[in-house]
């Protein structure tokens, strides 16, 4: 194989490998590359067992595999995508076929994240868009858009507090205390069954919410707390005094972003020699949102700026999604009292139902 074939081909392993660990749509695959690779290859057989051992066959998988559909699915993919090209079946699809459909279902699924630094991020995840009544059980791009941008930035981060309001299944947070060397990390969310699985997936990852001594002082103290940005009162703030406030993926309702920027303010109020910066990284679905929490946080008089966009290449993301990053000051000054207008509530009755609305967030 030429080198410039070797890259090409590699590169093609690389997207395969990162969109199969994560469980992403199978849409996603780069497919007609691989029919483009398996028509022009003189050893498209090899080409296949590659895939499969970045795949399938992953060790991550086998510590930690996704759903046995999800990789039915992905197996079958393959062998149309190889009768496509060739006449002659492969034995190793259907090796690999026939040892999916053997296998048992396991309890959990996960999606799994290779950082640079060859470290692992593993996510035990609902596979319902909506579980439970919440968004909070999947990861969102924005949460990648942030870990990513925390990977590269890791100065920003290390040893300092760091609050994530809203964390959700805990990518962002688990990518920065594997990469970024924070002193302490408190995840936070409000929903009983997010935090639930929040708790499995830190200690999943292995970080010990115990607040016994640590053995290894390089690892961060981490903190899984219930948040309601709604009720959380003066003390449990006054309490936190975070040097760094982040969050992913939040503005997607009018009534939750209200709450996001009243929690923001509060905390202002009960910061002490702190101004800490915040980042607040979002998909840009429906421009009135966005424009919103800007003026939210014109009246909080909160100021923001935009952060510079940066390369997105560590994560697999969806296709044609865009997202963007803000980042916040609290400053001191803010202590008059103060509340979000109530123009263009989320009218629904349930509590959840602001969440099942949005529960594709577009």
């Amino acid at each position: 194989m030429a080198p410039e074939e070797r890259t090409e081909a590699a590169a093609l392993l690389r997207s395969f490998e990162r969109r199969f660990l994560a469980a992403r749509a199978l849409r996603s695959f780069p497919w007609q590359s691989l029919e483009e690779k398996l028509r022009g290859s003189s050893d498209s057989e090899q080409l296949l067992v590659d895939i499969l051992q970045k795949t399938v066959q992953h060790p991550i998988c086998a510590r930690h595999p996704p759903s046995k559909k999800y990789t039915q699915s992905f197996v079958l993919e393959l062998i149309r995508k190889h009768e496509a090209v060739h006449t002659e079946p492969s034995d190793e699809l259907y090796e690999a076929l026939a040892e999916v459909l053997t296998a048992e279902e396991p309890s959990q699924c996960h999606r799994s994240y290779v950082l640079p630094s060859g470290a692992v991020v593993t996510l035990a995840e609902s596979t319902a868009i909506v579980s439970h009544g919440t968004t909070g059980l999947v990861t969102w791009d924005a949460a990648l858009y942030l870990a990513e941008w925390a990977i590269k930035n890791p100065a920003a981060f290390a040893h300092r507090t760091v609050l994530e309001l809203g964390s959700g299944a805990g990518l962002t947070g688990l990518a920065i205390c594997k990469s970024c060397h924070p002193r302490a990390y408190i995840f936070s969310d409000c929903h009983c069954r997010v935090l639930q699985q929040l708790r499995e997936n830190v200690a999943l990852n292995g970080f010990s919410l115990q607040p016994e001594p640590r053995a290894d002082t390089q690892r961060p103290l981490v903190t899984v707390a219930q948040l309601d940005w709604d009720t959380a009162t003066t003390p449990e703030l006054a309490a936190i005094q975070p040097d760094i406030i982040i969050a992913a993926d939040v503005l997607y309702c009018p009534e939750v972003t209200r709450s996001l920027v009243k929690v923001l303010h509060r905390l202002s109020i009960c910061l002490k020699d702190r101004v800490p910066d915040v980042y607040v990284a979002f998909t840009m679905r429906n421009p009135d949102t966005y424009q919103l929490f800007t003026i939210e946080l014109g009246r909080a008089e909160i100021s923001w700026e935009t952060v510079p966009p940066h390369n997105r290449k560590l994560f697999p993301y969806e296709e044609g999604s865009e997202t963007a990053m803000l980042r916040l000051r609290l400053e001191h000054q803010h202590r008059e009292a103060w509340s979000p207008s109530p123009q263009g509530l989320c009218t629904e009755a349930e509590p959840v139902s602001c969440t099942a609305l949005h529960h594709v967030k577009s």
